[in-house]
């Protein structure tokens, strides 16, 4: 059976959507099926030393063939131009499958955003008569209505009426947790029996060989530093002003560190805010390759997750997972709606908050910062939790059942 998987971004991009794309690709590949990854040429979230290296348009990595396209897309663009390059990929894409893939296509996984992507899984599945699933990630267009990105009720328009299109083509959907699956059937009429929460996944290899070492605090100059981590992505969903003006408020304990590593739209503004308000407590730093990232997570003292309040949709930010593999404790601050409160109650591995009181935050930033005694313990429940609901065979035979089935 060949398989193609569809996703905007995969390694050497670091974004943990690339990593799981990759990790689904091989796992896929072992199992027995052909598999062909259509992506597109990286352009950001690269380390230093790739960021100026070109990569062929067709490769073989580990047994996948991997076909890169070059778009127009890049995520530092405005939103307008982001916009026409996201409704020309699938064209781009599919221009791409048809030069380079001339067997038979038995199966099309496209990951969602950006969501015109998957008009590739609808021409795919017409063309070579494929199986079309849908992952969704994030709910465009209602994220982009929720944060004000999408203002123009001409363009609401245009792409909720794509999202239904989408949704009736689909085969199969899969949401990344069950409040997710809900959110679809009820607010967008996604037939229940259509629709599986298949959580994401986290490779636990990557954390278990790794030895907890001092290395990467040595190297920032925060050896005797609280560390409250963040990284990843930092763009308007994530609404990491509000982590700049908690910094602020606990500014006078001096040994608290917010170490903020990634990349995106926002950090400029945010690097801003921090010499505006003169704060010694925060750092930026470059992204981490992804194997250096899990002995980041391990050195840390706290994971840190964060979604905009805006945000009206259950999703829940991903890194949640790699601080539970890492078995240090997460402080979530996100919007209402968000599974990620449910997920942190539930695995006993944390503190979560809506993403609306600077002040009371901060409190629980102390709290945290003052009872450390607790954190290892909640470092082996979020771990557990993990193993138990996370792992990569768990969510892969039920990916796996719909592929088959």
């Amino acid at each position: 059976m060949h398989i193609v998987l569809v996703s905007i971004t995969y390694p050497p991009e670091i974004r943990a959507i690339s990593f799981m794309m990759q990790e689904l690709a091989e796992e896929l590949s072992l199992r027995g099926y052909k598999v062909t990854v259509i992506t597109s040429q990286p352009k950001t979230y690269l380390t230093d030393e790739l960021s100026q290296k070109s990569f062929k348009e067709l490769s073989v990595e580990n047994g996948i063939q991997v076909i890169r396209v070059k778009t127009l897309l890049f995520h530092k663009d405005n939103y307008l131009i982001r916009g026409i390059s996201e409704i020309i990929l699938p064209f781009q894409f599919y221009a791409k499958i048809k030069k380079h893939i001339k067997e038979k296509i038995d199966s099309i996984i496209v990951y969602s955003p950006p969501l015109p992507l998957a008009i590739l899984g609808i021409k795919v599945k017409k063309r070579f008569g494929a199986k079309f699933l849908l992952n969704i990630q994030d709910i465009f267009p209602q994220n982009a209505i929720d944060l004000g990105i999408i203002k123009n009720r001409f363009l609401e328009n245009f792409f909720e009426r794509m999202e239904k299109k989408i949704y009736r083509k689909a085969d199969n959907i899969t949401a990344h947790s069950e409040y997710n699956r809900n959110f679809l059937i009820h607010k967008k009429q996604v037939p229940a029996k259509k629709i599986r929460s298949i959580y994401n996944w986290i490779d636990f290899n990557l954390y278990n060989e790794i030895e907890k070492t001092s290395a990467l605090r040595t190297r920032y100059g925060l050896e005797n530093k609280f560390i409250f981590l963040h990284a990843g992505i930092i763009g308007p969903a994530q609404g990491m002003d509000f982590i700049i003006k908690i910094a602020k408020e606990v500014r006078e304990i001096t040994n608290i560190c917010f170490l903020l590593v990634g990349d995106g739209s926002e950090r400029q503004k945010l690097e801003e805010m921090v010499e505006t308000y003169n704060l010694k407590n925060v750092l930026f730093k470059p992204l981490l390759s992804k194997l250096e990232y899990p002995l980041l997570a391990k050195e840390a003292d706290v994971g840190l997750a964060c979604l905009s309040r805006k945000n009206r949709t259950p999703v829940y930010p991903g890194k949640i997972l790699g601080y539970m593999a890492s078995s240090i404790p997460i402080v979530a601050l996100l919007n209402k709606e968000s599974d990620g409160h449910r997920i942190i109650q539930q695995a006993q591995c944390g503190y979560s908050l809506i993403a609306n009181n600077s002040n009371k935050a901060a409190k629980l930033i102390l709290k945290v910062y003052n009872e450390k005694e607790n954190l290892e313990q909640f470092g082996r429940n979020g771990y557990n939790y993990a193993k138990a609901n996370f792992s990569k065979k768990i969510c892969m035979d039920k990916l796996e059942e719909l592929i088959k089935y």
